[in-house]
């Protein structure tokens, strides 16, 4: 069985979906949610769904050593970031290389980068008109959003469309094709 822990920052609209994607899996288990905030909505989502969640500090964070710990007591083979703010430490890049994830809202190297999350990234979408955009999944490196890519997918854009618009499009998109290629990929580890 190998298990997941999904860091999360947000409300878990796409932990939810993950964890409810390997709820019957005999392979896969989402073994662990973690996050930065105290008040971040993935944590009930993650209880409702019987799934330990825990918080932890921008100084355990930083350290490295308590998260690896906490990810060691369950014992945690890849870690997925779903909508997660925070950099990741060079001590947990070694101690899971290429075994972290993450989903970036829009087809990268377009609007990736420190400060390019969520709206942002739909607003700065529309502001250009673009006639698409979309989502990427990649491995996690050293730098924001420069991970190798794993997948694209793209949707269409109208001239009319809005900040709002868009990240509907992308959600779907984003709860279509995240969970499946989490298991595409940890078929192949």
């Amino acid at each position: 069985m190998k298990k997941i822990a999904i860091f999360a920052s947000g409300s878990g609209t796409n932990a939810e979906n993950i964890i409810r994607y390997f709820a019957g899996s005999d392979t896969i288990q989402v073994a662990l949610v973690l996050s930065n905030k105290r008040d971040a909505g993935v944590l009930e989502r993650a209880r409702r769904l019987n799934v330990p969640a825990f918080v932890f500090t921008g100084e355990e964070f930083d350290a490295g050593e308590p998260i690896i710990y906490k990810l060691a007591e369950y014992p945690i083979d890849f870690i997925v970031l779903a909508g997660f703010l925070r950099k990741i430490p060079d001590k947990l890049l070694r101690a899971f290389p290429n075994r972290i994830v993450n989903i970036h809202p829009a087809l990268l190297p377009k609007y990736g980068g420190k400060g390019m999350y969520g709206r942002h990234v739909h607003e700065a979408v529309v502001r250009a008109g673009e006639h698409e955009s979309g989502i990427t999944i990649h491995y996690i490196d050293d730098h924001y959003d420069e991970g190798a890519i794993i997948f694209q997918a793209s949707c269409p854009l109208s001239p009319s469309d809005t900040p709002d618009d868009v990240a509907r499009k992308v959600h779907a998109l984003e709860y279509a094709h995240y969970p499946r290629v989490i298991e595409q990929v940890l078929q192949s580890i």
